[in-house]
């Protein structure tokens, strides 16, 4: 039987690296410096722009924050595109990729307005949300 290697081969797995809260815990005991570090917003899916107010004027006793909502046209352009369309406001979420308490804040009126949630909405209804002319088609 030509063409057969018949010699041992013997495979080792390499051994593992300790990493984890496990590594952590045993190197403290072993009396060495370990520096841990947070990650902001580590694992999460957020696809959202930072806070509409800073934390500056949150934090300021003496200033008044008046933190935007979206303007009552718009809210009432997005029911009426809505139910032109014969959608709910579920199936309109998931048009458009956000959670239904989204679209329910913003026909509402008690969302903070931002712009791609806005972008979203005004490609799925054909109608026009931001700048003049709100509630218009495209």
């Amino acid at each position: 039987m030509q063409g057969q290697d018949w010699t041992e081969v013997v495979i080792r797995k390499k051994t593992p690296k300790p990493s984890g809260a496990g590594a952590v815990d045993q190197a403290r005991r072993a009396g060495m410096q370990v520096d841990t570090q947070k990650k902001f917003d580590a694992g999460s899916n957020k696809q959202r722009a930072g806070p509409a107010v800073s934390a500056k004027k949150l934090e300021d006793d003496d200033s008044e924050v008046k933190i935007p909502k979206i303007d009552r046209a718009v809210s009432a352009a997005i029911q009426s595109a809505r139910n032109k369309k014969e959608l709910n406001q579920k199936e309109l979420a998931n048009a458009i990729n956000e959670p239904v308490a989204t679209v329910v804040a913003y026909e509402s009126g008690k969302a903070a307005p931002d712009q791609r949630i806005l972008t979203k909405m005004e490609r799925v209804l054909g109608v026009k949300l931001r700048g003049k002319d709100i509630g218009t088609a495209l």
